[in-house]
């Protein structure tokens, strides 16, 4: 339905947001998945200027074998909560500050603010990055061959502030 980082594979991971414009923000959760040898596809699912493809995407793949979906949108940003009402999977929202947005917090709100019986998890504007990272999370809680993936990861990260407060206080 999308672009797919290797044919070889099914993917696990859907990105989708809502215009092409996006991707900018969206790549960065692709980037992540694929540093991590995460199988996604990327595509474009707009809510309101597509709604059959929104349709048959949120209610179909699960069938394809996706298990996490990653749904970008900005301005009234209803991709992830149309998607999540639709998906058994779970959707992660990214809000995306787009040239009609309102300094992002329309997009915000419009994917925090669901409804009880339609959870949204909903990372921070523009941090697609986080939404691959949760995504590895709730796939490495069934798949430890991920787990270990995201627990190194984590490591690194670690290893990194510690590296920096040795140099610390930076000399000017």
């Amino acid at each position: 339905m999308g672009k797919t980082t290797n044919t070889s594979k099914k993917p696990l991971v859907g990105i989708i947001m809502g215009s092409d414009s996006d991707w900018k923000v969206m790549k960065d959760a692709s980037d992540f998945l694929t540093q991590h040898q995460i199988e996604h596809e990327c595509t474009i699912v707009s809510a309101h200027r597509t709604p059959k493809r929104m349709f048959e995407y949120a209610t179909k793949a699960h069938q394809r074998g996706i298990k996490v979906i990653i749904a970008g949108a900005g301005g009234a940003a209803h991709l992830p909560g149309m998607v999540a009402s639709l998906s058994p999977l779970p959707v992660i929202g990214v809000p995306v500050k787009s040239s009609n947005s309102i300094d992002g917090w329309d997009s915000i709100l419009s994917i925090l603010q669901m409804p009880n019986g339609v959870p949204v998890a909903t990372v921070a504007l523009n941090a697609s990055k986080n939404a691959g990272i949760l995504a590895m999370q709730i796939l490495g809680s069934a798949d430890t061959s991920i787990q270990t993936k995201i627990i190194a990861y984590k490591k690194s990260l670690e290893d990194e502030v510690i590296k920096k407060t040795k140099k610390f206080p930076p000399t000017e």
